[in-house]
């Protein structure tokens, strides 16, 4: 088996909240209008420590995509997903880049997101607006 390198990030950091692996950097952001079963969910334009499962054809808020759970290489949980193809023209700014659930992740100052039961979609995840 090789060995697992982990890339340590500086700054204002995103990490799992399992095993405290370093994911992102608040700066790497590009949006925080995402949503997912658990809630708000935010848009980065590079993650790290993930290691990417199998492609997925799913429906999302915004259409059809191709998309791969990312799970953290630190501990195994799914910490989110990445957008590989946008079907439709003006969803297509979201290819190579990925989503991290916040209610999977601690913040850059160690909060938890508390999933709000009164608040609950149903379908794909997606941004509602961007």
């Amino acid at each position: 088996m090789g060995r697992l390198f982990v890339e340590s990030l500086e700054g204002r950091i995103y990490s799992c909240k399992h095993c405290r692996t370093h994911l992102a950097l608040y700066d790497d952001i590009v949006s925080k209008s995402f949503h997912c079963r658990h809630g708000k969910a935010y848009l980065f334009k590079k993650v790290v420590n993930v290691f990417v499962g199998e492609k997925e054809e799913r429906i999302m808020i915004t259409g059809l995509h191709t998309v791969a759970d990312i799970f953290c290489v630190g501990c195994g949980s799914i910490v989110g997903w990445k957008y590989e193809t946008a079907h439709e023209k003006s969803q297509k700014y979201k290819e190579g880049k990925s989503v991290l659930e916040r209610f999977k992740v601690s913040g850059p100052d160690g909060s938890h997101y508390w999933v709000n039961h009164e608040h609950h979609h149903i379908g794909g995840s997606d941004a509602d607006d961007v």
